[in-house]
């Protein structure tokens, strides 16, 4: 469910330097056009699908359920295939089928998928590739031929995100499954411009904002994260194979005095279907048990979850979220 909560000031451009008392922020609007099928970048136009049945390939957390709650208020069928160990069976209860499969069974969900008459699938959830490094992994996670040929193909170059995730793609593609984005299902999870609590960064956290974001990036292009955790302009923690709330988990360890800021953005190569950055209340609770005080998110490219009770715990706790582009930062950093 996503609130109606206002975000504060939404008229124009962030102006970080400026002060709290002249910073105006601008009207983030999702554009609606016809989409080119060959771009898949966060930049692409959203335009709803028409009414059909949509197969969900679901992960853990909340994301999978947000999913199915606004494809179905679409008027769109949910089929579901949950990564067994990973996906709570409890959204069966939001779709039309549901079933399971263990992770390295690639073939497994292909034939679900066909078989319950899907055409387009859409990947939602986080899924742990932490499992692929544990002793005796092949015969823990027993892949069957698609998933090993998914492996020797692709996975012995690189076993970067993106590698992965775009050679399941092209083997759901080789049994005329298409894979699109979440979030022509569900624009509306995509985070507004804006300041999104009462508390805002200090002239200093801004800094630090400035000083991570382009770091975030970095890390974002190379695919290895999407995180970095930033006190007075030092790294404290960069996300990896671990996830966002380690990689807090371990600048509180590290910045014991706490007041560390959080930077999470979109990588600069994002591909809209799949490993778009998202935050939650979890991120939250996070971040308040390491220490820190801001969470910089980059509009219109971030999944939030469940905004209005997320925004409420922000300002429960004390934590300030603010959401912008990388042209502001850009801006202020050349004037």
């Amino acid at each position: 469910m996503v609130s109606d909560r206002p975000t504060a000031g939404m008229d124009a451009a962030i102006d970080p330097a400026a002060g709290p008392q002249a910073i105006r922020l601008a009207a983030h609007t999702l554009p609606r056009a016809v989409p080119d099928p060959d771009d898949q970048s966060l930049d692409r136009p959203l335009l709803a699908p028409p009414p059909g049945r949509v197969g969900l390939l679901a992960g853990a957390g909340q994301f999978p359920f947000r999913f199915a709650e606004a494809a179905k208020a679409g008027g769109h069928e949910v089929f579901a295939v949950g990564v067994q160990g990973m996906c709570d069976p409890a959204l069966a209860d939001l779709c039309d089928g549901y079933r399971e499969a263990p992770i390295c069974r690639a073939g497994s969900m292909i034939r679900k998928f066909r078989r319950a008459g899907v055409r387009e699938v859409v990947m939602a959830g986080k899924v742990t590739k932490t499992v692929f490094f544990e002793p005796w992994r092949a015969f823990k996670l027993m892949p069957d031929w698609r998933a090993l040929s998914i492996w020797f193909h692709h996975a012995r170059r690189d076993k970067k995100d993106d590698t992965l995730l775009l050679a399941v793609i092209a083997e759901f593609a080789r049994s005329g499954l298409t894979v699109g984005s979440a979030l022509d299902y569900a624009p509306e999870l995509l985070v507004p411009h804006g300041f999104l609590t009462d508390r805002q960064p200090t002239p200093k956290q801004w800094e630090d904002i400035r000083f991570g974001w382009a770091l975030a990036k970095e890390m974002g292009r190379l695919d290895v994260g999407q995180s970095v955790c930033v006190a007075d302009k030092a790294v404290m923690a960069v996300e990896a194979i671990e996830g966002t709330d380690k990689c807090i988990e371990r600048a509180g360890e590290l910045c014991r005095r706490g007041g560390f800021t959080v930077v999470k953005v979109a990588k600069p190569q994002q591909d809209r279907r799949f490993d778009v950055p998202t935050v939650g209340e979890n991120t939250l609770r996070t971040m308040h048990a390491a220490g820190a005080r801001v969470l910089a998110i980059e509009s219109g490219k971030t999944i939030m979850i469940d905004r209005g009770p997320m925004m409420d715990l922000a300002d429960r706790l004390g934590i300030a979220v603010v959401s912008l582009n990388a042209e502001e930062l850009s801006l202020k950093a050349a004037a």
